[in-house]
């Protein structure tokens, strides 16, 4: 069926619009996927605001990009270029991360992985003599093509990946607040940090074929970062950076089924715009509390 057959814009009507949104098989595995997708970035990406390896995991995002075109140029599917690329460049990061070398060598380390996962990207692209249409989508996401067999191997990587953190979650809470302390206490605080760095990857990975390699940071951090300013309660704190999660993948998806824009695009800017508002919102609030107490002493 024709592109401009299926994206006719919205009809201003609610429940037309839903019955056209799931109307179609392929769009009802966009959306199971990003449900699946928007919860485990939701966990996963709460830890990673926590530990601040935001940088690590933009890394992990540019690095899915060379095994998604790799995966392409060998004839592979995408998934195996994205989660065997994402699960070396965590074992690449946390063997930099444990070399206890200085905060700058180890940025610096990281940095220089980035740029190789870019050229190597570009390298396969170019290497690959046939019309990839498909770049913008490696790049930006789509919605378009995912199969009720992909959504069972996401579901199933998802279930790993928050057992995984749902097991860990105590230690690795406060081996993140707190490397030397748990290390005192007998945390193996660099296994944890390693075996999360490996769930990261696979995270990402996941979350790549939904939002592109790109734009990945968007769903995997922006939320969690919402819910971090929101509240420093760990159980609270991860309830909201899922729903946030959840609510920009169901809208970005939406939106981008009745336009012609990626849904890259949508997740990314729903979720920038969420984390202003509550930016402002949490400023505002700041100045009139600081107006109130200030107030009587003026007085």
């Amino acid at each position: 069926m024709p592109e401009a057959a299926i994206f006719q814009g919205l009809s201003w009507n609610p429940l037309t619009d839903l019955d056209r949104l799931v109307s179609y098989p392929f769009m009802v595995h966009a959306l199971e996927a990003g449900t699946i997708v928007a919860f485990m970035a939701g966990v996963t990406g709460w830890f990673v605001v926590l530990r601040r390896q935001t940088f690590v995991g933009h890394t992990l995002s540019v690095i899915a990009f060379p095994g998604a075109a790799a995966a392409t140029l060998a004839g592979l599917p995408l998934a195996v270029g994205y989660f065997g690329f994402c699960a070396c460049g965590a074992l690449a990061l946390g063997g930099i991360g444990g070399s206890r070398r200085g905060l700058s060598a180890e940025s610096a380390s990281i940095g220089s992985l980035q740029a190789l996962a870019l050229a190597l990207g570009f390298l396969f692209v170019s290497l690959y003599h046939g019309i990839l249409s498909g770049l913008d989508s490696l790049l930006f996401g789509t919605f378009l093509g995912i199969t009720s067999r992909q959504v069972l191997l996401l579901l199933v990587v998802a279930v790993a990946t928050v057992s995984f953190v749902a097991v860990v979650a105590r230690p690795l809470v406060f081996a993140s607040v707190d490397a030397d302390v748990a290390r005192a206490r007998g945390v193996p605080v660099r296994l944890l940090g390693l075996g999360f760095l490996l769930v990261l990857g696979l995270s990402v990975a996941e979350t790549s074929q939904i939002t592109g390699a790109l734009l990945v940071f968007a769903l995997l951090v922006t939320p969690a970062a919402t819910a971090h300013e929101l509240t420093s309660r760990p159980g609270l704190g991860i309830a909201l950076s899922v729903g946030l999660a959840l609510g920009v993948t169901w809208l970005g998806l939406a939106l981008a089924y009745f336009s012609t824009y990626p849904v890259g695009f949508y997740v990314t800017s729903l979720s920038f715009a969420l984390y202003v508002l509550v930016r402002l919102g949490r400023g505002a609030v700041g100045r009139r509390r600081a107006t109130a107490r200030f107030a009587p002493e003026v007085a």
